[in-house]
C-alpha cells in the first residue's frame, strides 16, 4: 500500500511508493516547491545508497575521509542538517514540511534535532522498496530466532535477569543472573568466551566491575536519550475500511501545526491536539486477527515524566482518559469507527520502561540527532575487546532496521575476532521444563493439567505462573502460554492448573496435550 495518508484541515496528503510516484505526488500538491521537492527525493536516495556502500573497516574510513565530499556527497550533506534545518532551506511551504515529516514518530520526536541522515535513510528504503510486515507478527520473527538459536544448540532463557558481567585480565569471562520470580534462589554463573550486551547501555555500568563502570559511565554521561511512545491497541469486530479507512498508515494532524517549528510543541502539549498516526493491519494481510475481524494502532510521541509520578489509581485513570480522546478523534476522522471496537489496551512510555528496561521508556535509544548519529553512535565492542552491544542505543541506532542491522554487525564483527574456545558439550538444563502427568476434565467448562512441579518453583495455591507450551499443537492467532493460578497445594508433589474452555489455540493445545508433552513454567507472583 502506499506509505502514509495525512490528514489535516489543509487537505489530505497520500504519499505513495516510488521515487517517482513520490516526486509527482508531491509537486503536485506543491508546485512552488517542484526544485525543492526534486532535491529532497534526489538526497534521500542518495543518503541511502551511499550508506549502504560505506567501508565497515574504521581504517578505510580513516583513509577516505578527505575524498568523502567527492565519493559520498549526500551523506556530507545530510551530516550537516537536521531534517528541519533542511527542509526550511529547501522548501519554502511550511505545509509541504509539515507533510513530509508527517511519520516523524517513527524516528524522533523534534525535526530539528533529529539528524538528516537517520531520517533519510529509512526513509527512502520505505519510498524505494515497499512496506513488509511478517504475518503474525513481530513474535514470530522472535520464535523463528529462538528455534535457530535451540536448534544450534544455544539455551533461550526466559523469566531471568542479569545481575553481573564478570570481567578478568582485560576480558569478559561470564555472566551472573537470577531468576526474575524466585528472588530467593541462587544466582547462577556461565563462564563464555564473548557476551552480547543487547539492553540499553545506561544500564550496563551497574553490571560491570571496575574500572570499566566509571569508564563508561563517563563515556555516556553527555548523550541524551530519545522519546519514548504511546500505543493504544484496538481489536475491530469488523473491517474498518466501511468507515472510510483506506490506507495502511494514517496521520491524524495536530490542529495546532500550523508550521514545522510547531511539531516538537505539539508532541509535549494536549492529547486532544497531539498529532498521532492509526495503523489498519488488514491492509497488509498481517493475520493478526481473524478474517471477519481487524486490528489497528494508535501511536504517538510520549514521555515518562507524564505518568512516573502518578500512583496507580492515577496512572490507570489517566490512560483512560487519554484513551478516550485518542478514540474521540479516530472518530471524528472515521465516522462510525468507535462502535466496531471491541477490544482496546494502552501502553505508555512507563509500560515500555517497566517491560524493557530502556531508561525513560526511551524506544530508540539515543536520540538520534546530529551529535549522535553514524560514526559517532557506540561501536560493538568500545569498551572491552569481548563485550559487543547490540541495540538501539549503539550503532548504527534505533528502529527495527537499525537494532537488527547492529545484531548482525555485532554478529559479523565476533566471527571476525574469533575470540573463541572448544565449545563446552554440555548444555545448560532449565529446570523449569517439566512433563504433563494428567490431563482431565474437571466440568464442561474447565480442563485440569498436572505437571511434574519445577523442583526451583516455590508453589502457592492461588499464585499466578505462567505456563508455556513448549510445542503446542494450535498456534492460529495466539500465543502458547497463559497467567494462571495455581490449583494446587505447597504440599502436593505436582503442580496443577485449571485452564478456562474457550476457542482459543492455548486451550485448543492444552486439550490435545499427551502425558509427557512439556511444558515451562515461570513464576509464581502475584
Amino acid at each position: 500500500p502506499e506509505f502514509y495518508a495525512a490528514y489535516s484541515a489543509r487537505g489530505k496528503l497520500v504519499f505513495p511508493h516510488g521515487f517517482d510516484a513520490a516526486t509527482k505526488a508531491l509537486i503536485d500538491k506543491y508546485p512552488e516547491d517542484e526544485k525543492g521537492i526534486k532535491r529532497f527525493i534526489k538526497l534521500i536516495a542518495g543518503i541511502r545508497k551511499e550508506g549502504m556502500n560505506q567501508p565497515r573497516s574504521a581504517l578505510v574510513r580513516k583513509l577516505i575521509y578527505p575524498l568523502m565530499p567527492l565519493l559520498y556527497p549526500n551523506l556530507v550533506e545530510a551530516d550537516r542538517h537536521t531534517v528541519g534545518s533542511w527542509l526550511d532551506k529547501y522548501i519554502s511551504n511550511e505545509n509541504a514540511k509539515v507533510d513530509l515529516v508527517a511519520h516523524l514518530v517513527y524516528w524522533g520526536d523534534d525535526p530539528y534535532t533529529l539528524s538528516m541522515f537517520y531520517y533519510g535513510l529509512p526513509f527512502s528504503g520505505f519510498i524505494e522498496n515497499g512496506g513488509h510486515f511478517i504475518k503474525g507478527g513481530s513474535q514470530q520473527l522472535s520464535d523463528h530466532l529462538a528455534a535457530y538459536i535451540e536448534k544450534q544448540g544455544g539455551t533461550v532463557l526466559l523469566g531471568k535477569k542479569a545481575e553481573k558481567i564478570i570481567t578478568g585480565n582485560g576480558q569478559v569471562t561470564g555472566v551472573i543472573f537470577r531468576d526474575y520470580f524466585n528472588k530467593a534462589l541462587d544466582p547462577v554463573t556461565i563462564y563464555c568466551d564473548n557476551v552480547v550486551a543487547n539492553c540499553a547501555i545506561p544500564v550496563v555500568p551497574a553490571l560491570l566491575d571496575e574500572p570499566y563502570a566509571s569508564s563508561l559511565k563517563e563515556k555516556i554521561v553527555d548523550k541524551t536519550n530519545s522519546c519514548s511512545l504511546l500505543c493504544m491497541y484496538l481489536g475491530f469486530n469488523t473491517d474498518v475500511e466501511k468507515f472510510g479507512v483506506k490506507h495502511y498508515s494514517n496521520v491524524i494532524e495536530g490542529e495546532d501545526v500550523k508550521s514545522l517549528k510547531d511539531v516538537k510543541p505539539n508532541h509535549q502539549g494536549d492529547w486532544s491536539k497531539r498529532r498521532f498516526i492509526f495503523v489498519d493491519y488488514a491492509k497488509v494481510n498481517s493475520q493478526l486477527a481473524p478474517p471477519d475481524k481487524s486490528e489497528g494502532v494508535i501511536c504517538t510521541v510520549d514521555y515518562l515524566n507524564d505518568w512516573e509520578n502518578l500512583n496507580e489509581a492515577d496512572y490507570k485513570a489517566k490512560k483512560e482518559e487519554v484513551a478516550q480522546i485518542l478514540l474521540k478523534r479516530l472518530e471524528r476522522q472515521f465516522s462510525g469507527i468507535r462502535d466496531s471496537i471491541e477490544y482496546y489496551e494502552v501502553s505508555t512510555s512507563k509500560t515500555i520502561q517497566r517491560y524493557t528496561s530502556n531508561p525513560s521508556g526511551s524506544v530508540y535509544g539515543y536520540a538520534q540527532n546530529k551529535e549522535q548519529t553514524g560514526n559517532k553512535r557506540f561501536r560493538n565492542n568500545f569498551l572491552i575487546p569481548n563485550l559487543y552491544f547490540a541495540s538501539a542505543w549503539a550503532f548504527p541506532g534505533g528502529g527495527f532496521e537499525g537494532s537488527i542491522t547492529g545484531g548482525f554487525l555485532a554478529a559479523l564483527q565476533m566471527n571476525k575476532d574469533k575470540i573463541w574456545s572448544v565449545a563446552d558439550d554440555e548444555p545448560f538444563v532449565d529446570q523449569r521444563i517439566v512433563p504433563l502427568l494428567e490431563r482431565k476434565p474437571i466440568d464442561e467448562n474447565t480442563l485440569e493439567l498436572r505437571f511434574e512441579k519445577p523442583a526451583v518453583l516455590q508453589a502457592q495455591k492461588g499464585k499466578y505462573a505462567c505456563l508455556n507450551l513448549m510445542s503446542p499443537k494450535v498456534t492460529e492467532l495466539d500465543l502458547p502460554y497463559r497467567w494462571l493460578p495455581i490449583a494446587s497445594s505447597t504440599k502436593e508433589e505436582s503442580i496443577r492448573f485449571h485452564i478456562p474452555r474457550d476457542a482459543s489455540s492455548f486451550v485448543k493445545s492444552c486439550d490435545l496435550m499427551d502425558k509427557g508433552d512439556e511444558a515451562i513454567i515461570y513464576g509464581p507472583t502475584g
